[in-house]
């Protein structure tokens, strides 16, 4: 394919994934948007009230970064899993796989699917968090790149859990079971100063701590950890799960029977 011919593919991709989500924005971007509003009331408003400063900042700030990684993560994760399944499970895939385009353009047009919801549904839960706990980025660049390479991550994932899913069930096991419980363990609510020292240590083999305390660190110049060390953890796991997504392409691992 000349590369006027991938970029048309690449769009095309992008472009059907991005009304994919719009057009049941219902079911897309408002919950999201609901839901992280209670958060807000019960944990910022009425909960946190009560509670003192952390790192001098007051507790309903700092959870709003935590709130909005989090929408970021479920929506970018939820876009692909759930699109790339319903390709399986249509039968249309294989269109895409006896085609001309490579197998990493495939890959990049629903990844860049799930990092478009995801910053739409992140963008609307900022809109909410602003009526609560406006607030000011003190790294925009930062911020920028947080937020992108944390869409792209859990896209991937949600990518490699579409290959192997073999039911409806299946696509729901990952988020149910293992995601939900990282990303409340991953100090969304909390500083990791205030666990005991053993569980501290336990806490730093979560990966999501790193990604929620950069977004910290972006938007309210706060962390945890080094902030260093949580870009190059993001970034270590999005070219680790991109070469496996590819060599589960490659293989056809559950496309091919």
């Amino acid at each position: 394919m000349t590369p006027q011919q991938q970029w048309v593919a690449f769009r095309t991709i992008l472009i059907r994934e991005i009304l994919r989500f719009l057009r049941i924005w219902v079911q897309t971007v408002v919950p999201a948007a609901v839901t992280m509003g209670l958060y807000f009331i019960i944990f910022g408003r009425l909960i946190g009230a009560q509670l003192s400063d952390i790192h001098g900042v007051s507790y309903m700030d700092y959870i709003v970064p935590g709130i909005i990684l989090m929408a970021i993560i479920n929506n970018a994760y939820a876009n692909v899993v759930s699109s790339f399944f319903m390709s399986k499970f249509a039968h249309f895939i294989e269109e895409l796989l006896v085609s001309p385009m490579p197998n990493a353009l495939i890959l990049a047009g629903y990844v860049a699917g799930g990092i478009a919801r995801g910053l739409v549904v992140g963008i609307v839960v900022s809109l909410v968090a602003m009526f609560f706990a406006p607030f000011q980025v003190h790294h925009p660049l930062a911020l920028f790149l947080v937020v992108f390479l944390t869409a792209m991550l859990f896209s991937l994932g949600g990518f490699i859990n579409a290959i192997y899913a073999r039911t409806f069930d299946d696509i729901s096991i990952i988020p149910t079971f293992v995601l939900t419980p990282l990303i409340y363990l991953g100090g969304i609510f909390y500083s990791i100063d205030m666990l005991p020292a053993f569980w501290q240590k336990v806490s730093l083999a979560n990966p999501i701590l790193y990604m929620i305390n950069a977004m910290r660190y972006a938007m309210l110049g706060v962390s945890d950890i080094d902030v260093r060390l949580a870009f190059a953890i993001i970034i270590g796991f999005v070219i680790v799960l991109s070469a496996f997504s590819l060599h589960l392409l490659r293989k056809g691992v559950g496309l091919r029977h």
